[in-house]
């Protein structure tokens, strides 16, 4: 490690670029706050606040979503790994420390100072890294420049929204969150960062991992206090086989396509149309919330069965088929241009997400939701084999861009 390395664009063509060691430790701390935005979803609706909790989540995972996503692609083209950016990269994982200790604040009672708190020293990092790029790469200037005053121009409006009561609070929250959400189309109109394909789909792959474990983990942590209040576990078995059934599902489903090609597609088209690494980028905040969000409808599902929720029946089968649904929605829109056409990809998933919901008012929506994924999969898995067996010699797929034959649906 240097002292000081002059931070140029990295090659987006480079061989054997991989997720560094102070990333994955910056993904770690994203642990607490996805966990802490799941126990708190779980929470508010097990007590009955099904309305307010349902505002604040989405707020609070945007957040969570939107601090890790802008390093993510930062680093992707200007990780210089040495002394200044490393510290740069810690600042912004103390940031993340702080919002999640805010996090139950913000779902419990709409206090979101902590929250913005550790919001904004994330954000103010990421202006000195991009004021740094700026100064290094002249070529970049103007990009790096519009990163840095946007992001530092929208601080001070979340400063200003703390001020504001709940019910003007939403409609401007809109308002600033869409203006984060435009700053990188503004920035890069003045120039393209050089981001590395094969880097940014490891990265979204690896944040999905991260995901679905706290799923699982939120999971483990409702059966196991269940049984340490006596729960017979007969009475949970319909709950946790079918709980694993939708997690293993959802990571299948999602790698389904290797997201390195898919991305290598969008970075290919990217120096002429921007919108379809935005559309990918911005719709993984959707896998990403609802894949945690499963894990707390799963924990509900638990408590549900111990009576230790307010819920309904057909309240508690919603909670968990709702973001199953979502989930597998959004990973089906972000995969499917890059899929064979045919009926598989038009109509299975579409079908399935209806039947996932309409599965909430069975006497068993968790298991019943497990095993229509189950065949997603396995349709999935035979289609590809289909696809495999008439696609010409080499298995290139003009559909993917050149990537390998595309799977279904």
């Amino acid at each position: 490690m240097q002292l000081h390395v002059r931070m140029s664009p990295r090659d987006p063509s480079e061989q054997h670029r991989a997720a560094t060691p102070l990333e994955l430790f910056f993904d770690l701390t994203f642990v607490a706050a996805v966990a802490q935005a799941a126990a708190g979803l779980q929470a508010g609706l097990a007590h009955g606040r099904v309305r307010a909790v349902l505002i604040a989540y989405p707020l609070v995972f945007f957040g969570i979503w939107w601090a890790w996503m802008n390093l993510t692609w930062f680093s992707s083209a200007y990780d210089t790994d040495d002394v200044a950016y490393r510290i740069a990269v810690l600042v912004q994982m103390a940031g993340v420390l702080i919002l999640a200790a805010g996090v139950p604040r913000a779902l419990n009672g709409w206090h979101f100072d902590v929250m913005v708190l550790g919001y904004v020293v994330m954000r103010l990092s990421m202006v000195t890294l991009w004021l740094r790029a700026a100064v290094s790469n002249p070529a970049g200037r103007r990009c790096a420049l519009r990163y840095a005053i946007g992001i530092a121009v929208v601080q001070v409006g979340w400063v200003a929204w703390l001020a504001l009561p709940r019910n003007i609070g939403l409609a401007f929250f809109a308002v600033l969150a869409a203006a984060e959400l435009a700053i990188p189309m503004w920035a890069e109109a003045a120039g393209r960062t050089a981001w590395h394909p094969r880097h940014i789909g490891e990265r979204y792959g690896l944040f999905t991992i991260i995901v679905l474990g706290e799923t699982v983990l939120a999971t483990s942590r409702g059966v196991a206090t269940a049984l340490g209040g006596k729960t017979p576990f007969g009475d949970l078995a319909t709950v946790v086989v079918g709980g694993l059934l939708i997690v293993f599902s959802m990571w299948w489903l999602y790698f389904d396509m290797p997201s390195d090609e898919i991305v290598a597609s969008v970075r290919e088209a990217f120096a002429d149309r921007i919108t379809g690494a935005f559309a990918w980028g911005y719709g993984h905040y959707f896998v990403f919330a609802s894949a945690a969000a499963v894990g707390a409808g799963l924990d509900l599902a638990v408590s549900h069965v111990t009576h230790h929720s307010r819920l309904t029946d057909l309240e508690t089968g919603f909670a968990v088929t709702a973001p199953v649904a979502l989930y597998l929605l959004v990973v089906w829109l972000l995969h499917a241009p890059y899929k064979a056409p045919g009926l598989l990809r038009s109509f299975v998933v579409p079908v399935a997400v209806g039947l996932i919901l309409a599965a909430s008012a069975t006497p068993e929506p968790v298991l019943a939701t497990g095993l229509l994924l189950v065949v997603v999969v396995a349709i999935s898995i035979f289609a590809k084999r289909a696809a495999s067996s008439t696609a010409p010699r080499g298995g290139r797929s003009a559909a993917a861009g050149g990537a390998q034959a595309p799977a279904a649906p």
